[in-house]
């Protein structure tokens, strides 16, 4: 398990690396942040004293060795337009996306479980058609269309929940949450809503065909024939192999909703990374994208590490240590 783990920080670090020098080589080759800081009206002298203060007036190589330098000791630069360090700000903001994160995949694991269940073991009636429809529907509809039908129903018409904002939060062991109140829930709930429908979709499809397959082997039929119940034949010989994918897919998928969560965080004003990212993208900010874009590979390598364990410890075939790894 050690030598695993070991071997797969280190593929972690590898990756963390490469995607660093691309991610930072393709910021710093867009657009000149000086062109939005300096006033109009000020000097040649003045643009390059501020050059020289953010470190623009180094070569490129050069700037990317002090950023990973920096990097190193847990400095990912300085904001431009904050003048606070770039992980400050992110830090600042991760609790939200993580609380949206994890708020949609629950709302896709509660309900796209069930739903494939049902579609899987019932696939030709009517509800089971219904489910397979609806689930087209949630991979096809775009989200930022959604979200603002979401507002214009459920906030202009109905006026039942708020249109943007994270409301009143709680501090629960440091860190600010809004789903321990009233306000903070109804504020979230649309945007996790949102932001969870692709996942549903894609949770349900895949339960229902991993049902559909489970009931035709023949461990599934040995059980019937010794006399199970159908709950117990569900819920422990199908579920639980049924549970070996999902949590594969739900757990990558994990990864790609906290750094895409950008369309709907701008749509509902939900502060978290990926508005940050949209006002430091307009006001090229480099600092925060680049740290930003490594934060996120971050994540995603954590979370592929342990969908890696999770995995092997819920299918006992899997051999940590063997040379398939």
């Amino acid at each position: 398990m050690a030598g695993y783990i070991l071997r797969r920080l280190g593929q972690a670090l590898a990756v963390i690396f490469v995607m660093s020098l691309l991610v930072f080589a393709g910021v710093y080759a867009i657009g000149d942040p000086l062109a939005i800081m300096i006033a109009p009206d000020a000097t040649q002298a003045d643009a390059a004293r501020l050059a020289a203060s953010l470190g623009l007036d180094q070569p490129l190589w050069r700037q990317y060795f002090v950023f990973l330098g920096q990097a190193a000791s847990g400095n990912l630069g300085v904001s431009f337009a904050f003048q606070v360090p770039a992980v400050t700000l992110i830090l600042e903001r991760l609790p939200a996306t993580l609380e949206l994160a994890v708020a949609a995949t629950l709302i896709a694991l509660v309900f796209g479980i069930p739903l494939g269940l049902l579609a899987g073991l019932k696939p030709r009636s009517f509800i089971g058609r219904v489910i397979m429809a609806g689930s087209i529907l949630g991979f096809s509809l775009p989200t930022f269309w959604v979200g603002l039908l979401f507002i214009m129903l459920f906030s202009v018409q109905l006026g039942w929940l708020p249109a943007s904002g994270r409301g009143a939060t709680v501090e629960l062991l440091g860190i600010p949450v809004s789903f321990l109140t009233l306000d903070g829930l109804q504020h979230l709930l649309m945007p996790a809503l949102n932001l969870a429908l692709f996942k549903l979709a894609l949770v349900t499809r895949l339960v229902r065909a991993g049902a559909r397959e489970a009931l035709s082997l023949d461990y599934v039929r040995f059980a019937r024939a010794k006399g199970l119940t159908e709950g117990r034949v569900i819920g422990v010989h199908v579920l639980r192999n049924i549970l070996i994918p999902v949590v594969t897919v739900v757990g990558l998928e994990f990864g790609s909703l906290v750094a895409f969560a950008v369309v709907t965080e701008t749509i509902f004003a939900w502060p978290g990374m990926g508005k940050l990212l949209i006002d430091s993208i307009n006001a090229l900010d480099r600092p925060v994208i680049v740290a930003y874009l490594c934060v996120t590979v971050l994540v995603f390598v954590l979370i592929n590490l342990a969908v890696d364990l999770a995995y092997a410890a819920l299918d006992p075939r899997v051999r940590l240590g063997g040379a398939a790894q």
